[in-house]
C-alpha cells in the first residue's frame, strides 16, 4: 500500500463531506407546547393554545399527550414536487399538519400492550395544497413508554420530499466513503504492527481508526436501518464507548511522539477525567461534546509542548488541531466531529510517515554499516603488519622446524577459512566464534612462542554474537599483555542468563598489562565491538573493559 493512498483519499472525502452544504431552509419554526391528555381537536389548526405547557418534565406510563408548533412556510412549492416532513422524536406518534393526519409512526397510547413499532427518524410527505406559503401547524400526539423524560422534537427538518429522501442516503454515502478510508487504514498499519511489534505507536493508530471506522457506522446506520427509539439508547452507549476509546488514545498517541514530563500521571488524571465524564448522567451530545472537547484540550497541551522543545512534526499536528478549531466553531456538531476527528487523525498519520521514513533510513544506514562491517573483519584479518609479522614468523619455522612450518600453515588456513564463512553474517553460532579464536592463538603461540591457554564456562553452544567480537577481545588481550612467570597468558570466556539479559564476561590472566590499553582514546577494536552491537541489537545492550588484579575484564550484556 503507497502510504499516499491513505491521505488522499481521505482529502477527497473530506471535500464531499465539507461541501455538501443542505439547501436554504424553507420554513420557520417556532416554540412547541405541549399538554398531557388525548383529545382529537387538538389537532387543529386554529386551537387556542396559549395555556398550553412550554415544557413537560415526565410523562408516565405510556400516556398520550400532544405537541403542536407553528411553522411559517417561507416559499410555496413547485405543484409536482411537494415538501416532506422528516422528524426526530423519541416515542411513537401520529402527525397532523393543519389538523389533517398525514403520517403515523408506530402506535401512541398502547405501547404497554403491542409489540414496539415505528422508527426514531420517519420521514413523511405533506399535500401541496397544504404548504402554501404562510402560517400552518404542525401537531404531534404521542406517547413514551421507554423514555417518559425523553420528550420533545429532537430534529425538525422540511424540505422538497424527494430530497428529504435522498439527501440522507447520499451523505451516508460519502460517510461511508469516508468510513473507508479508516477501515483500509486499520488493516494495513495493523499488518505493518504485526510485523514489527515493537512498534506500539503504528498499533494505537490502526486501533484509533478502527474506532473511528465504527463511529462512522453508528452515527449513519440510522439512514437506511429502521430504529425504533427503545433502542436507541443502546446506540448511543455504542457512540459512547467508542467516543471514550478515541478520545483517550488520540492523546495517548501524542504522548508517545512527543513525550513530557510526568507522563504516566497525568494520563491517569486524564483517564479518571474521561471516564467521568462517560459515566455521568448527562444528556449524551453534551457528554461527547466533553470527552470530545477534553481530548482536544489534551492533545493541544502535549503537542504544544513538543513544539516548545522543537520535536519534528509537532508544528504540522498543532495547525490540524487549530482547524478542526475552526471547524467546530463553522459547522453542526455531528458534522464537526467527524470532520475534526479526521484532521488530527490526518495529523497522527503524518507522525506515523515520519517514524516510518525515518525508520527506512535507519534500515538504509544499516545496510551501509553491516557493508562497513564486513570490509573491516575482513581488513581486520589481512591487514599489513598482520600478515608481513605472520609470514616472518612462518619462514623461520619452515626453516628451522618443517613439520610444524606445516601446522603453523594449516592453522592460518584454518583461520582465513573461518573469516571467510562469517564475513557475511551477522550472527554466528558461539562456537563457531571459539574456534576463530582457538585457532588464532595457535597462529600466535607459533608467531610469539608464547603459551596460550583457552578456558569457556557455561556456554550454551546454540546461543549467537555477532562475528570476530571476541577474536577482537582476544587480539587485544594478546596485544596489549605480559605472559606470567610460565610464559603463558589464559584466557576464559563465561556465560549466563536470566529472564532480564545475557551476559558474556571475557577475562585475560597475565602479568601485566600495557599502558596502552588504559588510554581513554578509543580504538579500532573496540569501536567494531561497538558497531557490531548496535548492528544486532540496537540499544539493548552494554559493554564494559577494566583492569584486574590478575590482567583485564571485557563484559558484554545482552537485553532481553
Amino acid at each position: 500500500m503507497n502510504l499516499r493512498f491513505f491521505p488522499n483519499l481521505l482529502l477527497i472525502c473530506f471535500i464531499l463531506l465539507a461541501t455538501s452544504c443542505s439547501q436554504n431552509p424553507v420554513f420557520k419554526e417556532y416554540q412547541t407546547v405541549f399538554n398531557v391528555g388525548d383529545q382529537q381537536e387538538w389537532a387543529a389548526k386554529d386551537l387556542n393554545d396559549q395555556y398550553w405547557e412550554k415544557r413537560i418534565a415526565l410523562v408516565p406510563d405510556g400516556q398520550v399527550f400532544w405537541s403542536r408548533t407553528k411553522i411559517d412556510i417561507l416559499k410555496t412549492p413547485e405543484s409536482l414536487h411537494p415538501y416532506g416532513l422528516q422528524l426526530h422524536v423519541y416515542g411513537e406518534y401520529e402527525v397532523f399538519w393543519d389538523g389533517i393526519l398525514i403520517g403515523k409512526n408506530g402506535n401512541p397510547g398502547q405501547e404497554a400492550i403491542l409489540d414496539p413499532e415505528g422508527k426514531m427518524w420517519a420521514t413523511f410527505s405533506i399535500p401541496t395544497h397544504l404548504t402554501e406559503a404562510g402560517e400552518h401547524l404542525l401537531a404531534l400526539r404521542s406517547s413514551l413508554y421507554y423514555f417518559p423524560d425523553h420528550i420533545g422534537i429532537e430534529e425538525l427538518e422540511i424540505a422538497y420530499y424527494d430530497d428529504l429522501l435522498t439527501d440522507r442516503l447520499i451523505e451516508s454515502s460519502y460517510m461511508h466513503l469516508f468510513a473507508g478510508a479508516f477501515l483500509i487504514a486499520y488493516f494495513y498499519f495493523l499488518f505493518l504492527f504485526l510485523s514489527d511489534k515493537k512498534e506500539y505507536a503504528t498499533l494505537i493508530f490502526s486501533i484509533s481508526c478502527l474506532l473511528f471506522f465504527i463511529l462512522i457506522l453508528a452515527e449513519f446506520v440510522k439512514a437506511y436501518v429502521p430504529i425504533h427509539y427503545s433502542m436507541h439508547v443502546i446506540r448511543l452507549q455504542i457512540i459512547g464507548i467508542l467516543m471514550l476509546g478515541i478520545s483517550f488514545l488520540i492523546p495517548f498517541y501524542f504522548s508517545m511522539q512527543f513525550p513530557f514530563p510526568k507522563r504516566k500521571l497525568l494520563l491517569t488524571i486524564y483517564a479518571g477525567v474521561l471516564l467521568f465524564f462517560f459515566l455521568s448522567k448527562y444528556v449524551f451530545e453534551l457528554t461527547a461534546n466533553n470527552m470530545a472537547l477534553s481530548m482536544w484540550l489534551f492533545s493541544f497541551g502535549i503537542v504544544v509542548f513538543g513544539v516548545y522543545k522543537k520535536m519534528k512534526g509537532a508544528r504540522l499536528v498543532l495547525l490540524t488541531l487549530l482547524l478542526s478549531v475552526l471547524i467546530g466553531f463553522a459547522t453542526p456538531f455531528n458534522k464537526s466531529l467527524f470532520a475534526g476527528f479526521s484532521l488530527i487523525l490526518l495529523g497522527m498519520f503524518y507522525l506515523l510517515s515520519l517514524r516510518i521514513k525515518e525508520q527506512r533510513l535507519a534500515y538504509e544506514n544499516s545496510l551501509v554499516q553491516s557493508t562497513r562491517l564486513r570490509l573491516e573483519l575482513l581488513k581486520k584479518n589481512i591487514q599489513p603488519h598482520f600478515l608481513m609479522n605472520t609470514l616472518t614468523s612462518l619462514i623461520d619455522w619452515v626453516e628451522e622446524a618443517p613439520k610444524k612450518g606445516v601446522l603453523f600453515i594449516e592453522a592460518l588456513a584454518k583461520e582465513f577459512d573461518l573469516f571467510n564463512q562469517i564475513e557475511n553474517q551477522t550472527l554466528i553460532p558461539i562456537s563457531q566464534e571459539i574456534t576463530l579464536c582457538r585457532t588464532h592463538l595457535e597462529i600466535m603461540e607459533y608467531r610469539k612462542e608464547i603459551n596460550y591457554f583457552w578456558e569457556e564456562e557455561g556456554i550454551d553452544p546454540e546461543e549467537k554474537i555477532p562475528p570476530a567480537v571476541f577474536h577482537t577481545l582476544l587480539e587485544n588481550g594478546i596485544t596489549h599483555s605480559l605472559p606470567l612467570e610460565d610464559n603463558s597468558i589464559k584466557f576464559k570466556l563465561i556465560f549466563e542468563s536470566n529472564n532480564d539479559y545475557k551476559c558474556y564476561t571475557f577475562l585475560t590472566f597475565a602479568t601485566a598489562i600495557r599502558q596502552e590499553a588504559n588510554n581513554k582514546k578509543e580504538g579500532t577494536g573496540l569501536k567494531y565491538i561497538k558497531a557490531r552491537l548496535t548492528e544486532s541489537y540496537q540499544s539493548k545492550w552494554d559493554f564494559t573493559s577494566e583492569s584486574t588484579n590478575q590482567g583485564w575484564k571485557n563484559t558484554i550484556k545482552i537485553y532481553s
